[in-house]
């Protein structure tokens, strides 16, 4: 078995393994340093990480999640169905109507909860 084709791979992996950690060197050492109380904050969910399980908080975090599943969810089908759009026909068609009218009743009910407006 010939290794020799396989070199390419093995130098690519080699080159882009040195230039990341080059790169992660070079921000160590030039970079500032500086945490705070308000760098250390948690900032993902909106409340403390290691409280009480218990605790109310504001359920548009979970309106926000679902818009973004929303919208992804939208681009990752209809980019591929509009590429394949002539071979699909009137089923496939059909099939994004419904997947469309899925969407848009999820629109619609994050617009009615009020997960559009920010304050």
């Amino acid at each position: 078995m010939d290794l020799s084709a396989y070199f390419p791979v093995f130098l690519f992996i080699v080159i882009g393994l040195a230039v990341g950690a080059i790169c992660l060197g070079v921000g160590t050492l030039v970079g500032p340093n500086r945490p705070g109380d308000v760098k250390n904050a948690p900032y993902e969910c909106g409340f403390e990480a290691f409280e009480d399980a218990r605790m109310k908080f504001d359920v548009r975090y979970y309106l926000v999640a679902i818009l973004f599943i929303l919208f992804d969810l939208e681009i990752a089908f209809l980019v591929p169905w509009a590429v394949a759009l002539k071979e699909v026909g009137a089923v496939g068609f059909a099939a994004v109507v419904i997947f469309l009218t899925v969407l848009v009743v999820g629109f619609v009910y994050e617009w009615k909860k009020g997960a559009l407006e920010w304050e």
